[in-house]
């Protein structure tokens, strides 16, 4: 449950300044040009536009929100871990610990989010039946608690500190039902909640939160239709949601949506190919990925971390899944050679090992099947590396 902890901090929070801020209108202007450039994989320039935004308006909580988000975004691009593959499946007991933030980008995003938090309490304190007061409180303290779980890594403290946005954007939907953008925190969390263990979800009750499966994926969905400035973060959260809950149709359904909505994301057609292969569509997720890779080929902008490793990896299970065996080991081959995450080379290894096992080539396949154990379980993949292990067991393979 350790990486079901870090999506729900994460997905729950997001980027969004919130619908009613209340800000100068060249703040808000700012503020919907970065949101934009977020969206659209311009995380750099996001950067500029978001502090532009904060000196625009000093006193604007939503800008300071959205700058803290913004750099939240950049680390995960220079990480590689802005897919809903990093967030999926179940970590291994050996986690390979990333990389530190960047010191520059540490120090800012604590000044940025504690002073949303700082202006988030004063608010709720001058106006304590506000519920837009609370919203901004809430959303600053769900945007600290996904950075301690999602870049430092201590989810314990980030279950503490959610328990604080979990409430806040409770007493938000008291306050005022109609607040529909309100429930994407709290539906994520009520989500998460459900699906923990009976004494584990006893403890999540006595620390304050509320469960229901069904019901939290049901206020990310109002959240997702409601029109707020964090509805396309309510999307991105039902990307997660959908794809845990095989809804394959659901989420592809969204990602149509944020293809249209950002064209510029390219990551947008990597997901849609990633959907396609759990779907089993491996004829339409080949199809999608080829397209995707073609935007890609003509996007001079930088990549994330291990980009082109995780786009070939993709394409290459699609062609072997469509048993285009020379295809797919060219892709392979060039994922592993690629620079990326271990997991995304442990995958890869993978494939090859199953397609040499069909092919009775044992010693490669041992030794393919070998390094997708290693480096899976290196890199918080274990349940890869425990496919691969499964496949080592059979009788042609043992030692």
């Amino acid at each position: 449950m350790k990486r079901f902890w870090r999506v729900a901090l994460s997905t729950a929070v997001m980027l969004a300044p919130g619908l009613h801020a209340l800000a100068n209108p060249a703040s808000d202007a700012l503020r919907a040009r970065a949101s934009s450039e977020v969206y659209s994989l311009d995380d750099e320039q996001a950067l500029v536009t978001w502090r532009q935004a904060t000196v625009a308006d000093p006193q604007d909580a939503a800008a300071w929100r959205g700058l803290a988000g913004a750099i939240i975004a950049r680390i995960a691009m220079l990480r590689g871990t802005m897919t809903v593959d990093s967030y999926l499946g179940r970590v291994a007991s050996k986690d390979e610990a990333l990389a530190p933030p960047p010191a520059d980008l540490a120090k800012e995003f604590n000044a940025a989010i504690e002073r949303a938090v700082a202006l988030g309490r004063q608010r709720v304190a001058a106006r304590p039946n506000d519920a837009q007061a609370h919203y901004e409180l809430g959303s600053a303290v769900g945007i600290r608690a996904s950075y301690i779980a999602t870049v430092d890594g201590g989810v314990v403290a980030a279950f503490r500190t959610a328990r604080e946005a979990f409430g806040e954007h409770e007493k938000v939907l008291s306050l005022n039902p109609a607040r529909a953008d309100a429930g994407l925190i709290v539906g994520t969390y009520r989500y998460l909640v459900s699906a923990l263990s009976m004494p584990m979800r006893w403890v999540a009750y006595m620390a304050g939160f509320g469960g229901g499966r069904d019901r939290g994926i049901r206020m990310v969905e109002g959240a997702a239709a409601y029109g707020g400035d964090n509805q396309s973060d309510a999307r991105i959260a039902l990307l997660l949601l959908y794809n845990r809950e095989g809804r394959f149709d659901d989420a592809l359904a969204q990602l149509q949506t944020l293809r249209t909505q950002f064209p510029r994301n390219r990551l947008f057609w990597l997901e849609a190919g990633s959907t396609l292969m759990r779907a089993g569509r491996a004829a339409d997720a080949e199809r999608m990925l080829n397209e995707g890779m073609a935007i890609t080929a003509r996007d001079t902008r930088a990549r994330m971390f291990g980009e082109e490793a995780l786009w070939l990896y993709r394409r290459g299970s699609a062609r072997a899944a469509l048993g285009r065996t020379a295809e797919a080991r060219d892709d392979l081959n060039r994922a592993i050679a690629a620079n990326g995450r271990k997991w995304v080379a442990g995958r890869a290894h993978f494939e090859l090992g199953a397609m040499a096992l069909k092919e009775s080539n044992l010693t490669a396949a041992r030794e393919h099947l070998t390094l997708a154990v290693s480096l899976g379980d290196s890199d918080r993949d274990a349940a890869s590396a425990d496919r691969a292990r499964d496949l080592l067991k059979q009788r042609t393979l043992a030692r």
